[in-house]
């Protein structure tokens, strides 16, 4: 292992030789399917377990990795080398004065289902997007604004009060909206090695009726205009907008959708999401990603940014 051979013994017992796993693929726990094996694979219960495996990892200066849901990554075909911290930590509770509780893994889509019962609104619009709170933040989950008008932009960062975080000098703090610097596809978490721990999100009364049509409407547009992940898995969106264009319809005019290499391929949906057919690598999602970034960048001069992650060894 890069990281130490000794680092990762010395993890593994602090965090209980029966609670880490060695060489776990990892494919199967990305929304792409993709991906080769973490030298040790931990999953952590709750916040407290998450930060004490963080801290454990970096006391001993091994690499680590904190994984959801998996989405939004790309995972290296050589896999992991050092500790995945499975985000297992799902504690949540809903306050009577509208303000949810979660720890950082839990899930949105969970959330969203027990908020609309419970007559909670603000969430609701994020439905059909796999991620957990963690991961909603660290991105800024976004989505458009109720049918029919669509005006606007919607993202979590108008429901969000507050998050607990491990920061990257291992203290535990309680941090504002200030801190957390919420951009499109972008946070503070992108730029230092902080964790989420929980988060404090405010809702507001809301009519349960209202929230499932909205819901419907969104899944439905969703569903018109991305693969289903179940037959078709993807790490979603793989390219940033480029001054407000849309990645998709530069890449879908350079005639790439439908574009295969392997078992990768340019959405005939979507252009700006790579789908998996069945056995894809991750080489080969870096090959049809290396493809559109030269076929725009002739045509067009821009240079697509990927928006996704790359973790591992490729």
């Amino acid at each position: 292992m890069s990281s130490g051979a000794s680092a990762a013994r010395a993890v593994a017992k602090e965090l209980g030789n029966g609670r880490v796993q060695w060489d776990v693929a990892l494919a199967p726990h990305t929304t792409f399917r993709i991906g080769g094996p973490a030298d040790l694979f931990y999953e952590a219960r709750s916040a407290d377990e998450l930060a004490f495996a963080v801290s454990a990892a970096r006391r001993h200066d091994l690499n680590h990795f904190v994984l959801g849901l998996g989405a939004n990554i790309l995972v290296g075909d050589h896999g992991f080398r050092g500790l995945v911290i499975r985000n297992a930590a799902t504690n949540h509770r809903f306050d009577a004065d509208g303000r949810l509780r979660a720890e950082s893994g839990a899930i949105v889509k969970d959330l969203i289902q027990e908020a609309v019962r419970l007559g909670w609104s603000g969430i609701e619009h994020y439905v059909g997007i796999p991620s957990t709170v963690g991961g909603a933040i660290w991105q800024n989950l976004h989505f458009l604004s109720p049918a029919p008008e669509r005006e606007r932009t919607m993202f979590i960062a108008e429901v969000f009060e507050s998050c607990e975080i491990l920061s990257e000098e291992n203290e535990r703090r309680i941090v504002d909206s200030t801190y957390v610097n919420f951009g499109y596809d972008d946070s503070v978490f992108h730029h230092r090695r902080d964790i989420i721990l929980a988060a404090t999100l405010r809702l507001s009364r809301g009519d349960p009726a209202a929230m499932h049509r909205v819901m419907q409407e969104n899944l439905a547009w969703r569903g018109g205009k991305h693969p289903w992940l179940e037959w078709h898995p993807s790490a979603g969106s793989i390219f940033k907008k480029i001054d407000g264009v849309g990645a998709g319809r530069l890449v879908d005019q350079c005639g790439l959708k439908g574009k295969r290499i392997g078992d990768a391929q340019i959405s005939h949906i979507h252009a700006n999401i790579l789908v998996n057919l069945g056995r894809a690598k991750a080489a080969d999602v870096r090959a049809l990603i290396d493809l559109a970034q030269r076929e725009v960048l002739s045509r067009f001069g821009s240079k697509l940014e990927p928006e996704i992650a790359f973790v591992g060894e490729f």
